[in-house]
């Protein structure tokens, strides 16, 4: 890492994305914040020193304007985290098509695109880091929740894949499996179960080791959970 060194965060928000933020921030790096809605980042970039993009990352174009803008504003991410993921919750036989056609969208082929505009930049420099952010529905197919598991399923094969092919061109590719709910303001600890739920601080930490890794000790996939989590 040098003064210099890039990060870009898609599906930024609240949670993970903004203890990612600060962890980067705190340590050199110029963060690029990306999401549908940039207004709600302002806050987070006042804190943080970084710079926010309005992007939809199922969109070809727009994800290719996005990377052309912070190339010139920011200079090439060295690092891209990919985060953003869509759900819906029902029986199988009442899943709306729709719905799992943008689950599919936004939690995988937004993936896709992202990873392929970094892949594109990074295979020039031979260096770089692309990050996904995956679920225990990454690895597990739970009831009711079919659309979720194909778009988290469907990231986890592109990261596997992608890791194997670009790996050996210098560029770390890492999935990080997040098995259980993550705390946040609206959604504490219960007080007779402390640490039970993760804390979006300690994720980024351990974003934030992975990223420091030796290539000859790269990790691919890691899985962090809650002590108390069932796996």
């Amino acid at each position: 890492m040098s003064e210099n060194s890039v990060a870009l965060i898609v599906g930024a928000g609240a949670g993970l994305s903004a203890s990612l933020a600060r962890a980067l921030s705190k340590e050199g790096w110029k963060v690029a914040l990306a999401a549908r809605n940039a207004d709600k980042l302002k806050s987070l970039c006042e804190e943080t020193g970084a710079t926010a993009f309005a992007v939809d990352a199922t969109d070809a174009d727009q994800v290719s304007e996005l990377f052309a803008d912070i190339d010139l504003e920011l200079g090439t991410p060295d690092l891209a985290v990919y985060n953003p993921s869509f759900r819906v919750r029902a029986p199988f036989v009442e899943l709306d098509p729709a719905d799992v056609e943008k689950a599919l969208r936004i939690s995988a082929f937004g993936g896709f695109l992202v990873a392929q505009q970094a892949a594109k930049r990074m295979i020039q420099l031979g260096s770089g880091s692309i990050f996904f952010t995956g679920a225990s529905a990454s690895v597990k197919g739970y009831a009711q929740s079919a659309s979720f598991a194909m778009g988290k399923f469907a990231l986890r094969g592109l990261a596997q894949s992608l890791a194997r092919e670009l790996q050996p061109l210098g560029i770390h590719v890492a999935h990080f499996v997040i098995d259980g709910g993550i705390k946040s303001a609206t959604r504490p600890n219960p007080m007779e179960n402390p640490d039970s739920l993760l804390d979006p601080d300690a994720i980024a930490e351990t974003y934030m080791n992975v990223l420091k890794q030796s290539r000859n000790t790269w990790t691919w996939e890691l899985e962090v959970r809650p002590w108390v989590e069932k796996f």
